[in-house]
């Protein structure tokens, strides 16, 4: 590590198909978002540990030596392959100050950092004397997979200041990323990917609990990728779609939705279990369109994507998970030529419109206005970004420097 240190950065997530029908055994796919978290990483001073967390108000620092003697008392093994234990855990939320049943973002934010530190440097070394300040582009409770690019940065970041990875960024290059693609190979070896994607897993159970691996699966990889039952599969060639991502800011319980579906698929079985299948079609069939796309797809591939988000979000709200303001969202889009559906748990959250190559800048403009108009907060993106990636200190904007600066 450079006296300057390293940036790190991984992206949020969004849903593109196959919401809640997930849980009952369906294929649902994941993309990449261009909103991302950026982390910070220097060498700090006088042998402490500090972190800022400007977006949830959280500065803190602890005694090296301190987290050292406090990281030999925990006696349960620390593992990728394990979750993190409930002991470990009450120990650690002692050591912090943090309240045994505490589910506040900063609480978990600082139980996430301070497990994944002790536990990556029990397995590769000392407890690193380090500053980190991370900044990020995503909301936090908006089912955008904030937590997920938060842990991905962590893992990096603590697995590079232990020397479990390489640095792979070479004189002169702007960034470093894993490609797919052996022709385009650079960046960290898959082997090493696989690693920081099995830590940030962990952070993500320090902070969910009983999570899918999918969000920090997309954090690490990027693109897209299917699930389905378990199984995690990367999708080997998705194009860069831009979209319209919209946060009705309608709060939603994520396990009341899932209850509500699962009750009403008990109750008309003959019923619902065709609109599941017909959901996981609509995956499928995305899939293979995304697949047979080209990188810088024109606009006659656009139709058959659009037509897919128009079926699923009446599908959708047929299974119980619409809401007024997600309809509103749709009418608004619909009335500039632009097609949505909802993403994620539904009942309010964030919905995604499809921008094809041939929208022009005063329709997205309009639509934009509209929506916040609305009370909605709208920002343009794009899906199909690239995972965790390592930048040169030149790459980020002056914006996020100044953020990251701020510890």
């Amino acid at each position: 590590m450079s006296e300057h240190g390293l940036l790190v950065s991984a992206p949020g997530k969004v849903i593109l198909h196959g919401e809640h029908a997930v849980v009952h055994g369906k294929a649902a796919l994941a993309v990449a978002l261009g909103l991302r978290t950026f982390l910070r990483l220097r060498p700090g001073g006088g042998e402490r540990l500090r972190i800022h967390l400007p977006g949830v108000g959280v500065r803190r620092e602890w005694d090296v030596a301190e987290l050292s003697a406090l990281r030999g008392r925990l006696t349960a093994d620390f593992d990728e392959s394990k979750s993190p234990g409930v002991e470990q855990l009450d120990v650690l939320k002692e050591f912090a100050g943090i309240a045994a049943d505490a589910s506040a973002p900063d609480s978990l934010a600082i139980l996430a950092f301070l497990y994944m530190c002790l536990a990556i440097s029990a397995k590769y070394g000392d407890v690193p004397s380090v500053d980190i300040a991370v900044w990020s582009e995503l909301p936090t409770g908006a089912g955008l997979g904030s937590s997920a690019a938060y842990a991905v940065c962590l893992a990096a970041a603590l697995l590079h200041a232990c020397r479990a990875i390489s640095c792979p960024l070479k004189d002169g290059e702007a960034t470093a990323r894993f490609y797919f693609e052996s022709s385009r190979s650079q960046g960290w070896p898959e082997e090493e990917m696989s690693l920081i994607n099995s830590w940030a897993f962990q952070g993500e159970r320090v902070i969910h609990g009983n999570p899918s691996g999918v969000d920090n699966a997309v954090g690490t990889w990027g693109g897209a990728l299917r699930y389905q039952s378990g199984k995690i599969t990367s999708l080997k060639r998705v194009p860069t779609l831009r979209i319209l991502l919209t946060n009705t800011k309608v709060p939603r319980s994520t396990k009341v939705l899932v209850a509500g579906v699962k009750e009403k698929i008990l109750k008309f079985p003959a019923i619902m279990n065709p609109v599941l299948d017909s959901i996981d079609a609509i995956s499928q069939e995305c899939q293979s369109v995304l697949e047979a796309m080209p990188t810088n797809p024109s606009p006659e591939y656009y139709p058959v994507l659009e037509e897919l988000f128009d079926i699923n979000q009446h599908h959708l709200n047929v299974i119980g998970v619409g809401h007024p303001s997600l309809d509103r969202l749709c009418r608004v889009t619909a009335s500039h030529g632009l097609h949505s559906k909802l993403t994620g748990a539904g009942g309010g959250g964030c919905g995604i419109t499809l921008l094809p190559p041939d929208a022009t800048p005063l329709a997205v403009e309009a639509a934009k206005r509209d929506l916040c108009a609305c009370g909605f907060e709208c920002w343009e993106t794009d899906i199909g970004a690239p995972g965790v990636t390592l930048h040169s200190s030149s790459a980020l904007n002056a914006e996020v420097l100044h953020a990251l600066s701020e510890s």
